[in-house]
């Protein structure tokens, strides 16, 4: 469910804004955030895990925006991170670090320094190499490392190729059967305090089975574990629930978190989760305005005013997202376009062979499910400003990133000292 929805004239709003009045204030391309929604999909989640005693752990990647961040902290989310970067976010926008898990298959020694003089609550620990940084690292600092190892399960998430990350095959975790002798080692350490096992088999997963089969198969490591004296507090299964981007049709997180507390709740574990993506997704569209047509004889061609650089998921996984006018004319005649950027790149598109109502010069189109994986992953490339970023709430709405000065895009970059200097455009 979002809150982005056509009244009666046929204009797109997000909760209460009319969507054409906030781009001829902002401009475009502009991600639009709800809050409306993005509450209520942690709220779901929350309720959904209320059979167990549990964390919701917000997946920082998704989208890393500060009052995305702000705003899942006062509803109470914990975040789950992957460099000092996210870090730093998240303590900037009030989370609380207790509520902190760090995960990224290599963590630099000074990220794990600055995860330990913060107080996380612990480093999800990827490799036996990682494991003895950690330790070394824990010495020099000071504070025993609080770490649980992230297990492959080799469970087939049956999800994209690029984010399964639970499969033998994977680069992420450590194989299961080597788990038993890497945590013998943490527990053997004075530097190394075991606090968990933490488990993720990818993302966009549509279906329960593979969550569960994961979760069964990391409770035979804690039933050893735990035989052999070690108190393992919590169990992490990551995050990796789909949402609706075409036509999917995820599980409801209820029927996953009760299947979920069947399991831990009588064990007396804690239960950690990452969700990222089933929060953020659907909770953001991203505003973009028709700067022309083409047609080579046989396919056309609407292109628009962002590109791969604004949004890379279709280019880079081929991803599927709706694209929508934000103005909707019911007597449009319905024709078969592609809706590409302006970038020099073929892979610079957002939709090929894809069924639109007719737009023409200066409308407005609005990709939906962006909140996730959209304004994070994107770049300068072709030296063009990353887009605005906006709230909505109610009948309001908060630019939370103004879109950025075209100085901005080589304020960090030095001439060389023994050549003639440039001089400033006013354009």
């Amino acid at each position: 469910m979002d809150h982005f929805r056509y009244d009666e004239a046929g204009v797109l709003h997000g909760e209460g804004v009319s969507l054409p009045a906030l781009v001829a204030a902002v401009g475009t391309p502009t991600y639009v955030y709800s809050r409306a929604t993005l509450t209520r999909h942690f709220k779901v989640m929350d309720d959904a895990l209320s059979g167990v005693d549990h964390l919701i752990c917000y997946s920082v990647k998704a989208n890393s925006n500060l009052a995305v961040l702000q705003l899942l902290a006062s509803l109470g989310s914990g975040f789950d991170i992957v460099s000092v970067g996210e870090l730093h976010r998240v303590l900037a926008a009030g989370g609380d670090p207790d509520k902190v898990v760090f995960s990224g298959v290599g963590k630099r020694d000074d990220e794990i320094a600055a995860a330990l003089r913060a107080g996380i609550h612990c480093i999800n620990v990827e490799s036996a190499w990682e494991l003895a940084r950690c330790a070394e690292v824990a010495a020099a600092v000071g504070v025993p490392a609080p770490v649980s190892l992230r297990v492959n399960p080799d469970v087939d998430p049956k999800t994209h190729e690029y984010i399964a990350t639970g499969l033998r095959t994977s680069k992420f975790g450590v194989p299961f059967d080597e788990a038993l002798e890497l945590y013998r080692t943490a527990h053997a350490s004075p530097h190394l305090t075991v606090v968990g096992v933490d488990c993720h088999i990818g993302s966009q997963i549509v279906e329960p089975t593979p969550l569960i089969d994961a979760l069964d198969r990391v409770l035979e490591l804690v039933d050893t574990l735990q035989a052999e004296g070690m108190t393992i507090g919590h169990v992490d299964m990551g995050g990796g629930l789909g949402i609706t981007y075409k036509d999917e049709r995820p599980a409801p997180p209820k029927a996953i978190g009760e299947a979920y507390a069947a399991r831990l709740a009588p064990r007396g574990l804690k239960l950690l989760v990452e969700p990222g993506r089933v929060i953020a997704g659907n909770a953001g569209v991203m505003l973009m305005r028709v700067l022309g047509r083409k047609s080579n004889g046989e396919r056309t061609f609407v292109i628009t005013d962002a590109a791969m650089n604004d949004n890379i998921r279709p280019s880079l996984y081929r991803a599927w997202q709706d694209i929508v006018p934000v103005q909707r004319d019911l007597d449009a005649p319905e024709e078969v376009v592609d809706v590409v950027g302006p970038i020099c790149e073929s892979g610079d598109f957002f939709a090929q062979e894809r069924p639109l109502a007719r737009v023409d010069r200066d409308a407005l189109l609005a990709m939906r499910s962006a909140g996730a994986y959209g304004f994070c992953m994107s770049s300068n490339y072709n030296s063009r400003q990353r887009a605005a970023e906006v709230m909505v709430d109610g009948d309001t709405w908060t630019v939370i990133r103004p879109r950025e000065e075209l100085t901005a895009l080589f304020a960090s970059e030095r001439l060389l000292p023994d050549l003639p200097a440039g001089r400033s455009f006013e354009g």
